[in-house]
């Protein structure tokens, strides 16, 4: 079945919008936006998107399906991109389906890959994959503390090297990769659950 599909990952640095076309199994990029900024995840989602609905040349009215990476990543940014691809589900009366970004990295890999992103406080949101599905994960730790055994690692160039491995090309989630990440078109999509993995850095004060 023929899906044209919106894509938007916000859990790490990449603010990443695209418009991918599903056809019988094959994934085809049409458009894509990215803008690599850690504090720019609010200001950037909804200008990429519109920009990679003009560059595919089609409106929001023609898509059928968004496709949201669900993290790990902060809590700000995750709620970003959960909420905006939510809004555009409810707008446009189409399935919303949810993927683990590191999922969407791991795509296209063959092997035994590990993935990694920036988790901050000096550690690393990871997962393990065997020809692009996930064996172990995702999980947050110190690198040092990250199960070995991979043949090779992908994900943030500045996490990447903290491990005696060599580095695959996938560095954030793309359009296309969240696309073929999701596991089967054919179910009826789980509600968007973050994986925040632990909890945000931002607290409520106590009343006295």
């Amino acid at each position: 079945m023929r899906r044209l599909v919106l894509a938007i990952d916000t859990a790490t640095p990449a603010v990443t919008a695209g418009v991918v076309l599903l056809d019988d199994g094959g994934v085809e990029l049409l458009a894509e936006q990215v803008t690599v900024d850690p504090r720019a995840h609010a200001e950037r989602l909804t200008p990429n998107i519109v920009a990679a609905l003009g560059d595919a040349e089609v409106s929001a009215g023609d898509l059928d399906a968004v496709v949201v990476g669900c993290g790990p990543g902060p809590f700000t940014g995750l709620r970003v991109g959960m909420a905006t691809a939510a809004a555009f589900g409810h707008a446009l009366g189409v399935p919303v389906r949810g993927v683990c970004s590191l999922d969407a990295i791991a795509v296209g890999t063959t092997g035994d890959v590990l993935v990694v992103t920036d988790a901050r406080r000096r550690e690393v949101y990871w997962a393990r994959y065997r020809d692009a599905v996930r064996i172990d994960g995702p999980a947050v730790s110190a690198a040092a503390d990250v199960p070995t055994g991979a043949e090779a690692v992908a994900g943030s160039p500045d996490h990447t090297v903290l491990f005696d491995l060599p580095r695959l090309a996938p560095v954030y989630p793309t359009a296309a990769g969240l696309v073929g990440a999701v596991a089967d078109w054919t179910a009826d999509p789980e509600p968007l659950v973050p994986l925040y993995l632990r909890r945000p850095d931002a607290k409520p004060q106590v009343q006295k």
